[in-house]
């Protein structure tokens, strides 16, 4: 009896929580005239903000360029929203860069447990450092980090540099908030895919 009530409750919280973050998720659309624009207006937009965050990241971590001009390929998802109430979850657009060229724009979403609630926006950047990771992500019609591909998201020192076993991984990623980079952040189970724009 004292199992069924508990498993009730916890089904009970569940279904509560994700109706918080679907009310959250509501809260933090509008309707304005990017709703109505066109793929090309949108893919431009993606190509835009995707540079200024290029820019971002090299201005708090220098040592960033000479990893990105090493990549194979360069995901970058200038504003990833996250908003959550006890159970979290995220959603962005992004462009895949490939020797300088737009290849392909991706969406990604993620979603996670635990004692939270806010909404917040952040930027991230996956750097593709080998020709065998790019081509595994690029055949791919849904990537889920963590389970498909390990990301070493990087270490970044006070003066800048970069964690030199980061910079040596297949993958390597940067999040990034208003403030500059983030530390100790986890990227795992965020799921990546082709986005048709």
């Amino acid at each position: 009896m004292l199992d069924i009530n508990s498993k009730f409750r916890r089904t009970a919280v569940a279904a509560v929580t994700f109706g918080m973050a679907g009310l959250l998720f509501a809260g933090c659309t509008t309707t304005d005239s990017r709703a109505t624009a066109t793929a090309a207006e949108k893919r431009q937009e993606l190509d835009t903000a995707a540079a200024a965050t290029l820019s971002k990241l090299y201005e708090s971590a220098p040592q960033s360029k000479q990893l990105v001009e090493r990549a194979r390929g360069v995901l970058v998802f200038p504003a990833v929203l996250s908003a959550s109430f006890i159970v979290g979850a995220q959603h962005g657009s992004g462009v895949l860069q490939v020797g300088g060229q737009d290849k392909g724009y991706y969406s990604i979403t993620g979603g996670s447990i635990g004692f939270q609630a806010g909404a917040q926006s952040k930027a991230m950047v996956l750097l593709f450092m080998t020709d065998d990771a790019l081509a595994k992500f690029r055949a791919s019609s849904g990537w889920t980090i963590g389970a498909d591909a390990t990301v070493a998201v990087a270490n970044v020192g006070v003066n800048g540099s970069i964690d030199s076993y980061t910079a040596q991984q297949p993958i390597v990623g940067f999040v990034m908030n208003n403030g500059g980079l983030m530390a100790g952040v986890s990227v795992d189970g965020s799921k990546i895919s082709p986005l048709l724009l």
